[in-house]
């Protein structure tokens, strides 16, 4: 059985989504990361703008994500984060999301892979790393629990 060790948590603020409808394969979305914070008992510091939460919304309600956003720790390092990511529900519980409610995270299925980029030094570790996380979408941020896979 895999196991697995808390890695960090991060709030990540986003933009309005820029929507392009109805596509040959799905609605796609476009959503601006513009900062946030993250925290954990290896690494903590905050999330830089201009990372992006790319979309595709599947005919069948599926979101497919991907994901890359730049990280800087409280000393100064700066990592990237690459991710991938599954999120669905009832349709009743994705429009609530779609409409900015706050949906408890228990209501839907919202997954990601991830794996990082960071320089030679006392960050390198998280390049030999597998990490796997769950998220909750809210009006303005997303929550995601961050999770290293041993």
């Amino acid at each position: 059985m895999m196991e697995m060790r808390p890695l960090f948590s991060y709030v990540a603020e986003v933009a309005t989504p820029q929507v392009a409808p109805e596509g040959p394969y799905g609605t796609r979305r476009f959503i601006p990361i513009t900062g946030g914070t993250f925290m954990g008992d290896r690494v903590s510091g905050k999330l830089l703008g201009g990372g992006a939460d790319c979309q595709l919304i599947r005919p069948d309600g599926v979101a497919e994500m991907s994901v890359r956003l730049p990280f800087e720790t409280d000393d100064g390092v700066m990592f990237l984060m690459r991710g991938l990511a599954l999120r669905h529900g009832s349709a009743e519980v994705m429009q609530r999301i779609i409409n900015g409610e706050d949906v408890p995270s228990e209501e839907y299925y919202f997954r990601e892979s991830m794996i990082f980029e960071a320089p030679k030094g006392k960050y390198d570790w998280l390049n030999k790393i597998l990490a796997i996380a769950t998220g909750e979408r809210r009006k303005d941020t997303v929550h995601i629990n961050v999770f290293e896979l041993l």
